[in-house]
């Protein structure tokens, strides 16, 4: 048997390394988890090392006919390192499944008929995860099985289908006004203040609601300046907080007012300082409806790491910014759905207060199938 050792920074990409040069009739042998420390213990860089053989006399295995050994080649742990191993357990298992299950979507798919082809292709392109592909290609290929030829509305029809099961179990939708404060959080650049003036543009022309502004963003006076110019138009008074004192004060001022909108910083909130630091200033209590404000245009994988920051927060919808400005929305309804997070509304440009839309399950389902496939 011809056996080598991969290395891999995960174990989905050591997996695709063994395939790439065995084939599919690699056996795993052995698997591990291997950290190495530098810096006198301060900075740990960890590996996956695989063991993968393949039988050059012709015998035919599968890619996983072996289990996987998970032993550690340290024989006493510490607590802390019992507790580095399950993590690196569980990331091992979680890779594991991850390159299953793309193996038995591009099974799947293989199987659909031609004419279905260029719409799974319409999917990826939209960024759509692999699990919501894998189910809708499921679902295509039953319906393949019961008919000759498949018309693209009906292809349509079968996505929206599953998708609609899963977004109708999330809370979808705008302001509710049942809190007085509406609290809006997200990281710089994602277009909060305008949002702010957006959703409260509409409670006073919509809902004809009395308006007022707390604003913790002291850190750009042009942020301010902003919020103090569509609070002018709107007639609105605006409290600048500096520390909690302020904010219990800034709360007595408008009490008579049936809505006020809190505006955060924007902060680079993949750093723990600045989520305990917006923890310290604001009072997340039953009065307020906090949103969480999330930019398309941004990689899927840096917004997965700022919305976990935000995972004590009581979050319940999100709002994500700057939809004219992509050609691909599948992160949306992926973040959404891992997360369980409803969603409040989109936006689509600067305009206020046009630019803006309350969200709901079928303008969702519309949106994501908009666009041409061939």
């Amino acid at each position: 048997m011809k056996m080598k050792k991969y290395i891999a920074p995960s174990i989905n990409e050591a997996m695709k390394q063994v395939r790439a040069e065995l084939g599919e009739d690699a056996v795993i042998i052995h698997s591990k988890a291997v950290v190495k420390k530098r810096f006198f213990g301060l900075v740990r860089q960890k590996n996956f090392e695989v063991l993968a053989g393949i039988d050059e006399m012709g015998h035919q295995g599968t890619a996983f006919s072996e289990p996987i050994n998970y032993r550690t080649i340290i024989p006493v742990r510490t607590e802390t390192e019992k507790n580095d191993h399950v993590s690196d357990l569980k990331e091992e298992i979680a890779g594991l499944k991850e390159l299953l299950q793309s193996m038995k979507q591009e099974s799947v798919q293989s199987s659909l008929p031609e004419e279905m082809k260029p719409f799974v292709d319409y999917l990826k392109r939209q960024d759509l995860n692999d699990e919501l592909i894998a189910d809708i290609c499921n679902e295509l290929a039953a319906y393949a099985q019961t008919s000759s030829k498949i018309q693209k509305q009906e292809m349509s029809d079968i996505a929206k289908k599953i998708l609609k099961v899963k977004l109708q179990s999330l809370p979808i939708g705008g302001l509710s006004f049942k809190k007085k404060y509406v609290c809006v959080l997200g990281p710089t650049g994602v277009g909060k203040t305008t949002t702010i003036a957006k959703m409260a543009a509409r409670s006073v022309l919509e809902a004809k609601k009395k308006i007022g502004f707390i604003t913790t963003d002291t850190y750009r006076i042009a942020a301010i300046d902003q919020l103090k110019t569509y609070a002018n138009l709107l007639q609105a008074p605006v409290e600048i907080v500096y520390n909690f004192q302020d904010y219990l004060e800034a709360i007595k001022k408008l009490a008579h007012y049936d809505l006020v909108f809190i505006d955060t910083a924007g902060r680079n909130y993949k750093e723990t300082k600045f989520v305990n630091e917006l923890k310290r200033l604001i009072s997340f209590d039953d009065e307020v409806e906090s949103y969480l404000v999330l930019s398309l245009t941004a990689k899927e994988k840096d917004i997965e790491s700022i919305i976990e920051q935000f995972h004590e927060f009581p979050i319940e919808k999100f709002i994500f910014t700057k939809m004219d400005e992509t050609n691909s929305i599948g992160p949306m309804y992926n973040l959404m759905m891992k997360y369980n997070k409803g969603l409040a509304y989109y936006t689509t440009g600067q305009e206020v207060p046009e630019d803006i839309e309350e969200a709901s399950v079928e303008k969702l389902l519309e949106l994501l199938f908009q666009g041409e496939w061939k």
